[in-house]
């Protein structure tokens, strides 16, 4: 079931029908572990996304009323356990897909993630996170946003999983195999080589893209539930969407938690997921000439 809502995402404007990016909400941050309130998340990004009032993307040359986007709303999971949440994503994602939409999902915390990314077969995912949430069970709860990357790996294997932008690790998560960047590897190396490492390390196959807002130093970012300090830019950011582009089936924003935000972190989500449209929408373009 799809919640009804007042607001929706400034891009859409079409039907369900004759959309190709599909954007929803999961509005659920059960197992927060400090502060609370991703659960407004979604709304918070709708309400905040229409400070892009330009609908054009001058670095581009595009105007966003051309990319047929639709906002479908918000699952209602509130009421739900983690276990019974992540099938209802799982589920409705799979419909989108059989519809041929791209989806484009709101969260929430990061345990609505692997809901949208085991929907799909044969194809990488990568991660962008100040944590690595790669524990195989966390406060009782093999579904607790802590244990998010570790679902999608369970389903896809480490070999086709990498996330970037990790500074926060524990001892368990540490002798993993789990690959990934962290924070500082990318602030001594540059993001050129992060995304040559990205390329040299994951199989090249399609790719789901699931973006923790913390991933992004909360400079930047201040409104999310476990902030980590010495992350990543948005320019960084940016910079890694535009390179995976062409390869994305799928896009999510997580972690946004407008109670504790000034209306910079809702602001800088919005316009992530614009971007991660506009960049795939693009890329799709030029591959059918």
């Amino acid at each position: 079931m799809i919640h009804p809502i007042h607001n929706r995402f400034y891009m859409s404007n079409c039907s369900y029908d004759d959309a190709r990016y599909v954007m929803f909400g999961v509005p659920y941050d059960r197992t927060a572990t400090f502060r609370k309130g991703t659960r407004y998340g979604p709304t918070g990004i709708r309400v905040d996304s229409i400070a892009h009032f330009e609908k054009y993307l001058v670095e581009y040359g595009l105007d966003l009323d051309d990319i047929p986007v639709y906002d479908a709303g918000n699952l209602d999971v509130e009421k739900l356990t983690t276990a019974q949440m992540v099938r209802k994503v799982n589920l409705y994602t799979r419909k989108l897909l059989k519809h041929g939409k791209f989806p484009v999902m709101m969260g929430g915390e990061h345990s609505v993630s692997p809901g949208v990314a085991t929907a799909f077969d044969d194809i990488v995912v990568l991660g962008i996170d100040a944590h690595s949430d790669f524990r195989d069970i966390y406060e009782g709860d093999k579904n607790n946003h802590g244990c998010a990357m570790k679902r999608i790996v369970d389903k896809f294997g480490e070999r086709r999983v990498m996330w970037v932008g990790v500074r926060a690790v524990s001892e368990e998560e540490h002798k993993s195999k789990a690959r990934l960047i962290t924070s500082f590897d990318i602030q001594k190396n540059g993001i050129d080589w992060t995304i040559d490492r990205i390329n040299r390390t994951l199989p090249k196959k399609k790719m789901y893209l699931t973006l923790d807002i913390d991933g992004i130093d909360p400079a930047y970012a201040p409104g999310t539930g476990t902030p980590e300090a010495f992350g990543m830019t948005p320019f960084d950011t940016k910079s890694i969407i535009d390179a995976f582009a062409p390869r994305l089936v799928g896009f999510d924003v997580v972690e946004v938690s407008p109670p504790i935000d000034n209306g910079t972190t809702t602001v800088l989500a919005a316009r992530l997921i614009t971007e991660a449209i506009a960049a795939h929408y693009l890329a799709s373009k030029k591959s059918q000439r």
